[in-house]
């Protein structure tokens, strides 16, 4: 009976021992499936948490890149509105600044250029028909003189000095300084008047723009502007010359050449030769300013108070020559005249095949006669000129005379 109990206790023992062991492989198995659900659920929630972080961070770009975008458009209307250019905030455009640089380059080049212009073997004299004690004609393009009358002579410039004058003050302004003005004292127009020198008319203490001081200057060769444009380059007339006689050191004519005033005053220390102004003038006309200048036939100065519809002015040598074939068109003048120098004038021409010539001549006997010597030049080296229809008897009667219709 005992033997009986025992065995039943044994058998009930690995019952409830076997009832605890699945209980606890239940409970484990739960734990398991409990740990795997965790994991499985953390893997979800990182692969979302990335998935959403990478969403947002493009939305982020996304409206950053609008919002700069945005930006960018509200600068490109602001900008699209504001000039070109502001002192504090410049907009600079390259090539602008480099074409610049390059014309400022070829004008400091051009202001160290030296002019040169040389005899050959078919330099030729002056006929009879040039009444022009002195006299040169210079071929620019190929450097040589094509004839020459005592070229190299020292003679007095009178007024063809104002070519230098026009072409320091060129020199030594800025490009916008055209539009400054500048006020005409009575010492200045006493300076004029009392040398009876050519005026524009400018009043005493009138205010007159400094591009009109350029016009005034050669046009009608007015003292008044030549002055006037001096005192204002360099502050006074003698400062003035000083610059001119640096400027023929420059182009290399100051042993021929020499100035005392702006205006081709007489004064024995003031001389030049055909050559030496015939090389000034080659360098004024490679001036834009300077060229401009000098080819303007009629010019109107600007409004003033005194002069409220400005003042006509003519280059009178333009004018008259203007209706004489010679084969091209001379389209820069000056002329000049005082007692010692007599009439005199340097001219340039051109025609449509590419001959540039320079003429200077110097004493001769009246202003027709000095238009008509500079006519007869370029007339015999200008190649396309055609000489039919030329009434030579009616010329030769207005280069002694004047024309017939201009009162002496």
């Amino acid at each position: 009976m005992y033997t009986i109990r025992l065995e039943l206790g044994r058998e009930l023992e690995d019952l409830l021992f076997q009832k605890m062991q699945a209980k606890r492989d239940e409970e484990e198995l739960a734990a398991y499936r409990y740990r795997a659900k965790q994991i499985w659920y953390a893997k979800k929630i990182g692969k979302l948490s990335l998935h959403l972080g990478f969403l947002i961070g493009i939305l982020i770009l996304v409206f950053t890149d609008i919002s700069k975008f945005n930006e960018l458009r509200e600068l490109e209307a602001l900008l699209a509105k504001r000039p070109v250019f502001y002192a504090a905030h410049p907009v600079i455009d390259l090539t602008v600044v480099e074409e610049m640089r390059q014309k400022a380059e070829e004008y400091e080049r051009l202001k160290s250029t030296q002019y040169f212009a040389q005899t050959t073997d078919s330099t030729e004299g002056m006929g009879e028909d040039i009444i022009s004690k002195y006299g040169i004609v210079v071929d620019i393009n190929n450097e040589t003189i094509l004839a020459a009358r005592d070229a190299k002579t020292r003679m007095y410039p009178a007024s063809m000095t104002k070519i230098m004058t026009v072409l320091v003050a060129a020199e030594n302004i800025a490009e916008d300084s055209l539009e400054d003005t500048f006020t005409i004292t009575p010492e200045i127009n006493y300076y004029s008047s009392s040398h009876g020198a050519s005026r524009v008319g400018f009043l005493d203490n009138e205010t007159v723009k400094v591009k009109d001081l350029f016009y005034g200057t050669i046009l009608p060769s007015g003292a008044d502007a030549a002055v006037g444009l001096a005192t204002y380059v360099a502050g006074s007339h003698e400062a003035f010359v000083d610059l001119m006689n640096k400027k023929l050191e420059t182009l290399g004519l100051s042993e021929t050449a020499h100035f005392t005033n702006c205006v081709g005053l007489f004064d024995n220390d003031h001389y030049c030769t055909c050559y030496d102004m015939a090389m000034i003038l080659r360098a004024a006309i490679a001036n834009p300013l300077c060229r401009e200048v000098l080819s303007t036939r009629v010019y109107s100065t600007s409004p003033t108070e005194q002069h409220p519809d400005g003042i006509e002015i003519s280059n009178w040598f333009l004018r008259r020559a203007e209706d004489k074939p010679i084969g091209g068109t001379i389209t820069c003048a000056k002329t000049g005249y005082v007692k010692e120098s007599g009439n005199c004038a340097a001219s340039f021409a051109t025609d449509n095949n590419g001959c540039d010539l320079i003429v200077v001549t110097g004493m001769s006997t009246g202003s027709w006669r000095c238009i008509y010597d500079h006519v007869g030049l370029y007339r015999k080296y200008m190649p396309g000129y055609d000489p039919s229809g030329v009434d030579t008897a009616k010329e030769s009667e207005e280069a002694e005379n004047g024309p017939a219709d201009e009162g002496n």
